[in-house]
């Protein structure tokens, strides 16, 4: 199986931070954000990567290289003049991709999710006839309403609730097949939710509910957090 690390985005939040390094290269606990990706996804075993990029991007190429002091191959796909949105960017590097259904994580969240789950739900995702399955999360206070239902392994519209449907936040980790995605013209910038909230209406995206760690690393604060979690737990010990 093949990742995609999205790290095109231009981290207006996260400014003056992200005036002069990319927000994936911002660090915490030591590290730059996206390292905690690679070094997860290449314990689970994956170990073929894509990340896009746009702004500072050849920092990212400068820092990461070719991934090999990290066990993993990661080749890169530029997104010019501009960043393409989700979905563009996924369409954009699907010749790098293949055809079989793929990993996607967004650069900057952190979470300690397990990655191996992956392996599972894409040997599903290939027998399902789903098109997407994503990992969702209880709902951040700075996002109460959440994305996404969730009832019984199968994503609904938020707006569908019943007793058995939890309303949960989408955490930036998914597995999508390529056809999904087929239909971008390649260079078009295209967000990702109008996709996968017309694949949700006709009951092809599957889902799972992770209660671990998760945080959306978006401002200075709460990077600032993150990185002092992250200092005090290697103080201990238990990094």
């Amino acid at each position: 199986m093949m990742a995609m690390l999205l790290a095109a985005g231009r981290g207006e939040r996260m400014r003056p931070l992200t005036d002069h390094t990319p927000k994936p290269l911002l660090q915490a606990g030591g590290k730059p954000l996206i390292v905690w990706h690679i070094e997860r996804l290449a314990h689970a075993g994956i170990t073929d990567l894509v990340i896009n990029y746009a702004h500072l991007g050849a920092q990212i190429e400068n820092v990461l290289g070719d991934g090999s002091r990290y066990g993993v191959r990661i080749r890169y796909s530029p997104e010019h003049p501009s960043a393409l949105e989700t979905a563009g960017g996924i369409a954009n590097a699907l010749p790098l991709l293949g055809d079989e259904p793929f990993a996607v994580v967004n650069s900057d969240i952190y979470c300690d999710y397990d990655f191996a789950h992956l392996h599972e739900h894409v040997a599903a995702l290939q027998t399902s006839g789903d098109t997407a399955h994503l990992v969702l999360i209880n709902n951040p206070t700075h996002h109460p309403n959440g994305d996404f239902g969730l009832a019984n392994g199968r994503v609904t519209a938020s707006a569908i609730r019943n007793p058995q449907s939890a309303i949960l936040t989408f955490s930036g980790i998914g597995i999508y097949q390529p056809i999904l995605f087929g239909y971008i013209q390649r260079g078009t910038a295209a967000p990702l939710a109008p996709l996968l909230r017309a694949q949700i209406a006709m009951g092809k995206v599957s889902g799972e509910h992770y209660g671990g760690k998760w945080i959306d690393v978006g401002t200075p604060q709460r990077l600032e957090e993150l990185d002092k979690q992250l200092r005090a737990t290697q103080n201990t010990g238990h990094a």
